[in-house]
């Protein structure tokens, strides 16, 4: 009998003991499931992509391509917004100029809604320069601007791009920069619409006298357009475009010191390598640059290259963009 007993006592420990081994068998599993890695999942971009109309100037301007047709362009090549040339379009001839502009403004909104794409900005040139030192020639300036704020509004946009061109003067340029800009973004402010300058060349590309410009008006509508490329502090023959630029401001350090009061940001490129990398600018850098400072509105496309057609640059630079973006989300 007692044998008996022993052996049924020796039969539950070890079902016992089998049970209590698939538990902790199924334990361990668990757990090194756990452990297993995450793949990383392919992301959207953090940023939506423009394109600006210069990248279309030769097109344009050699008559293969009407300019009114530009939101249809930037949507073909998968663009969501779009950024505007003045200096593209034709109506100052005209008898009615300010009447001519109004139907020319009718034309590319009725556009823009036709093919669903957001009108961003207006790239201004040729209205005079804003940081001269002649108080009633950037007065005139100023006012001549007005009419692109008024033309930003009815389209949509959230601003107009300025240039501060005039003296070479670093301090005397910080000073009637600042008048320039204060009294044109007075006026933007009652219209809802930003004003923003691009590094353009000449002081405009001295990030820390741009920044310090910015400090100085101190408005929320005034702000920065930092431009990948533009960081051309003197050319040849003291040329504004065309010569050989012969001093150049470090641009990833302009890039930085823009970026707090930037309001758009725009991708410049001039030519790309076999593996699709721009040649002269480091994009990854450039993009963690623009990332880390918080910056989530629209990045605008800007091809300026010469080897490759407008078109394949414009693709190769949007590609660029979309590729790298998703490995630094």
């Amino acid at each position: 009998m007692y044998k008996t007993i022993f052996k049924g006592l020796i039969c539950l420990l070890i079902i016992s003991s089998c049970k209590n081994n698939t538990k902790e068998n199924t334990t361990t599993i668990e757990q090194k499931e756990e452990k297993i890695p995450e793949q990383p999942v392919a992301s959207e971009p953090y940023f939506e992509l423009s394109l600006a109309q210069w990248s279309l100037h030769k097109e344009i301007q050699s008559g293969k391509l009407d300019p009114i047709d530009f939101a249809q362009k930037a949507k073909e090549l998968g663009f969501t917004g779009v950024e505007y040339v003045s200096q593209l379009y034709t109506y100052k001839d005209a008898k009615d100029p300010a009447k001519a502009l109004q139907q020319l403004l009718d034309t590319l909104k009725i556009e823009s809604e036709k093919h669903n794409v957001q009108n961003l900005l207006i790239m201004v040139d040729g209205e005079g320069d804003l940081a001269v030192i002649d108080e009633k020639v950037r007065n005139q300036t100023v006012e001549n601007h007005k009419k692109w704020v008024d033309a930003a509004q009815f389209l949509g946009c959230h601003s107009i791009r300025v240039n501060l061109f005039g003296t070479n003067d670093p301090e005397k340029w910080v000073e009637v920069a600042t008048d320039g800009l204060t009294k044109l973004s007075e006026y933007a402010a009652t219209k809802s619409i930003n004003v923003i300058v691009e590094n353009h060349g000449y002081l405009s590309s001295d990030g820390a006298l741009l920044a310090k410009v910015m400090k100085n008006v101190n408005k929320p509508n005034c702000g920065t357009l930092p431009d990948f490329g533009n960081f051309c502090l003197e050319r040849e023959g003291g040329e504004r475009w065309g010569a050989k630029c012969i001093k150049e401001y470090p641009k990833y350090k302009g890039i930085e010191e823009l970026m707090p009061f930037a309001k758009g940001v725009s991708a410049k490129s001039y030519d790309f390598d076999a593996e699709g990398n721009e040649t002269t600018i480091d994009y990854k850098k450039m993009l963690e640059i623009v990332k880390a400072s918080g910056y989530q509105g629209y990045i605008g496309v800007e091809y300026e290259g010469e080897r490759l057609g407008e078109i394949e640059g414009i693709i190769a630079t949007r590609d660029l963009l979309t590729n790298l973006s998703k490995k630094l989300n």
